[in-house]
């Protein structure tokens, strides 16, 4: 289904601005984000810019699945990358050693990089069209309450994105728990 979703017109004119370094809206499992080619520095600093938000906090890289991520998990433990693909696709998001493949834009300059492996079906077949990992923020101004939905996500930002991918938010009643891969710990709980 995920495929098939991945061909509709509006995911695919999604993944193509997000090829031409625009900032997409697109429904995730609790809230619409707001998502770019992490890979292009301009359009990272234009999302940043959009949401008022510190690049010193990092930013989510969402994929459709765990061999996206590649890049990002050389050199990690056999170990790891097995809990890791229990646990994917999910609402679970994992900081992991940063191995310095990702931008300090993304990392925020910390020593880990934060990853998930959506379930959401537009936000999963965005990032297959799109071929890799995407950046996923909330979409709200930083101290505005996450948009639940698409006319929020407009009265916030107008027409100062460039793409909207159709769809709706999934069931979660929160965004996803944070969780260090290396020592366990909860960053942020979900629910």
């Amino acid at each position: 289904m995920v495929r098939d979703l991945a061909l509709r017109p509006g995911i695919r004119l999604a993944a193509a601005s997000l090829h031409k370094g625009g900032i997409v809206a697109y429904p995730t499992e609790a809230v619409w984000g707001l998502g770019c080619d992490p890979k292009n520095d301009s359009a990272v600093q234009h999302l940043l810019a959009l949401k008022k938000r510190d690049p010193g906090k990092g930013l989510i890289l969402i994929a459709a699945d765990i061999a996206m991520f590649t890049p990002y998990l050389r050199e990690l433990e056999p170990a790891f990358i097995a809990q890791l693909q229990n646990s994917w696709p999910g609402a679970i998001t994992w900081l992991i050693p940063n191995n310095q493949q990702a931008s300090p834009w993304i990392s925020g300059g910390r020593e880990t990089l934060a990853l998930r492996v959506t379930a959401h079906p537009v936000a999963s077949a965005l990032s297959r069209a799109f071929g890799g990992p995407l950046v996923s923020t909330s979409a709200n101004p930083q101290g505005l309450p996450p948009a639940k939905s698409l006319t929020k996500v407009k009265a916030y930002f107008g027409n100062t994105l460039d793409a909207y991918a159709p769809g709706s938010i999934g069931n979660a009643a929160t965004p996803s728990e944070i969780r260090n891969l290396a020592t366990g710990d909860v960053i942020r709980a979900a629910g």
